[in-house]
């Protein structure tokens, strides 16, 4: 059981995100206030718990503070903007976190995550490739954590040592590879919701189909890769029973849930003009009550049951989230508020980025962002943080849509590489390896490969537009 002021704390981030919702309608910026008054002192309670690696982001946020207030008028107005920031962020993670809380524990779920661990050799890497994009839709990271724990399991039972490990290692990047490929377009996305927000001019809508292909070359280039360079065993493998199961059968449950999803937050989006953001804030958390309700029901009552399940979803699972809250809320507070305060420093001082060519930005957002990963720098915070101090897509002559598309591409070349990201981390504790092991070794030429290919695509998309 978590500490009671890490308790406290998620009750008020879950309540955060009640505030949250109604100013995604336009119910007016006394809203999105309360949701940052409530996760400040959320992290505040947090914070007494915490690792040192979390406390630094909150110091650095605080020093950023006490820099506008020396320097700059205005900086009161900044830094609730950057609050506010942040405060959307965790909104949009409790809401995802609430309904991963709620698929993780369906049976059929498990048996849709180990029929794809069971798959054969010849089409095991694709399967689970395509199924962590799928899980990861729903799960975000968590989809990492499930299959690469079944994939794991799947193995233990191997004799052969080095087989085991050679099996584990292709199976642990097919999961990690196909939920990273989800960054470059998924509406449910971290990646995609801070990248809208600071591109000028840019729609989830206008930029999905381009950024499909984003995820298809992903997909592709790791296939390709994995079917070159497959592993020289001293000994044949022992044969392996052929898997009867059906695809449809096993793969129904996690097809009509993301149906269900997805169709929701179109036809919300569609009916009110809403944000896609706010569409998903809404029904995320209502699929994931109806799924609580409907499949794992508990005594006392529907209203009873799930007044319990949010209790302990707020008072557990969000407690336990703290140190992950902190970082995603002091990631975005500290782009806003330092990409603010460098801006101006930037006009006076720096180069004047209008006069680089414009295609050259584009191919330099691809790669700027997972190198800034390799030194600790969360996705988050170089996106939030170098994005603004870029001219405006109109200012650039290019349109926003190719610069969506560039910087989501170098956000999950980032959840692939970045040993600092909450994927490869799960991948490295999976396959008993260092972080950066599992980033630099097992996703270097992948990296190098889909970056390539990347940068081309968004010289295309680009001149299509």
């Amino acid at each position: 059981m978590p500490p009671i002021s890490a308790r406290i704390g998620g009750i008020l981030t879950a309540l955060a995100l009640l505030a949250t919702i109604p100013h995604e309608y336009g119910g007016g910026q006394g809203f999105a206030i309360t949701a940052a008054a409530l996760l400040t002192l959320a992290l505040a309670l947090f914070s007494l718990t915490a690792r040192l690696s979390r406390l630094a982001f909150v110091a650095l946020g605080l020093v950023l503070i006490a820099w506008a207030a020396a320097t700059r008028a205005g900086w009161a107005e900044a830094t609730l903007t950057a609050l506010s920031r942040g405060a959307f962020i965790i909104a949009l993670f409790t809401a995802l976190s609430a309904l991963r809380s709620a698929a993780i524990g369906s049976q059929a779920i498990l048996d849709c995550g180990r029929f794809l661990a069971r798959q054969p050799p010849g089409r095991r890497y694709l399967a689970l490739t395509l199924g962590g994009h799928l899980f990861g839709l729903i799960l975000l990271y968590g989809s990492i954590s499930l299959l690469g724990s079944l994939a794991a399991e799947s193995t233990a039972r191997e004799a052969n040592e080095e087989l085991r490990r050679h099996r584990l290692r292709r199976m642990l990047v097919a999961i990690q590879r196909g939920f990273a490929s989800t960054l470059c377009w998924s509406p449910m996305a971290l990646s995609m919701a801070v990248t809208m927000s600071v591109v000028q001019g840019a729609s989830w809508a206008g930029a999905v189909g381009l950024c499909l292909v984003s995820s298809a070359l992903m997909i592709g280039i790791g296939w390709l890769l994995d079917t070159v360079f497959k592993p020289h065993l001293s000994a044949p493998p022992p044969p392996r029973a052929a898997e009867t199961d059906s695809w449809w059968l096993r793969l129904r449950p996690l097809l009509v849930l993301l149906a269900i999803v997805v169709g929701s937050v179109f036809a919300l989006h569609l009916a009110t003009g809403v944000a896609v953001t706010g569409a998903v804030m809404t029904v995320v958390p209502l699929v994931a009550a109806g799924w609580l309700l409907i499949l794992r029901p508990a005594p006392g009552g529907p209203l009873a049951s799930l007044a319990m399940r949010i209790g302990q979803f707020a008072t557990r699972e969000l407690a336990g989230y703290r140190g992950e809250i902190i970082l995603l809320f002091m990631a975005g507070f500290i782009g806003s508020l330092g990409s603010w305060l460098l801006v101006p420093i930037m006009q006076a001082h720096g180069p004047d980025l209008s006069a680089f060519p414009p295609l050259l930005i584009l191919a330099a957002l691809v790669w700027v962002i997972p190198l800034s990963g390799q030194v600790g720098m969360n996705p988050i915070l170089a996106v939030s943080l170098l994005v603004p101090l870029l001219p405006a897509p109109e200012a650039l002559g290019i349109h926003p849509t190719a610069m969506v598309v560039a910087i989501t591409g170098g956000w999950a070349i980032s959840g692939n590489t970045s040993p600092f990201t909450a994927s490869v981390l799960l991948v490295g504790k999976l396959g008993g390896v260092e972080a950066r092991h599992a980033g630099a070794r097992w996703n270097g030429l992948y990296a190098l490969a889909t970056g390539a290919a990347l940068t081309l695509w968004v010289l295309i998309a680009a001149a299509l537009l």
